[in-house]
């Protein structure tokens, strides 16, 4: 039996088989704030359970922070960062609307941003 070429997704994303909550991609704005202080982000993808944001301020793993994203302000747990990009877990859970909200919000932010013909 000859070995597949190419890598499961277990092996290209270690956190996939850990995740309970399917993830949906989103590109927005947003604020992460600790300890008093407020950073710039950009939110890339998000679950009822966590979410992952592009942020270049160093965020120790197991710090506690809040997301602000407009209508989302939760508290969350930085799990894990790779450079600029850091995995985020809520302190309570998304409810589906809020995570659909989200993400209908960033669906009418790219369609308005598309250039026209």
């Amino acid at each position: 039996m000859m070995a597949s070429p190419l890598p499961s997704p277990e092996q290209t994303d270690p956190y996939a088989e850990r995740r309970s909550c399917p993830r949906v991609p989103v590109a927005l704005p947003a604020f992460i704030q600790v300890g008093g202080e407020r950073h710039g982000a950009q939110l890339l993808d998000l679950s009822s359970g966590g979410a992952k944001v592009s942020c270049p301020a160093s965020l120790p793993v197991g710090s506690t922070v809040t997301l602000d994203c407009g209508t989302l302000g939760r508290e969350a747990v930085v799990r894990w960062h790779n450079g600029a990009v850091v995995g985020l877990c809520f302190k309570s859970a998304l409810d589906d609307r809020d995570v659909w909200s989200l993400l209908e919000r960033s669906e009418m932010l790219a369609a308005r941003m598309k250039p026209r013909d």
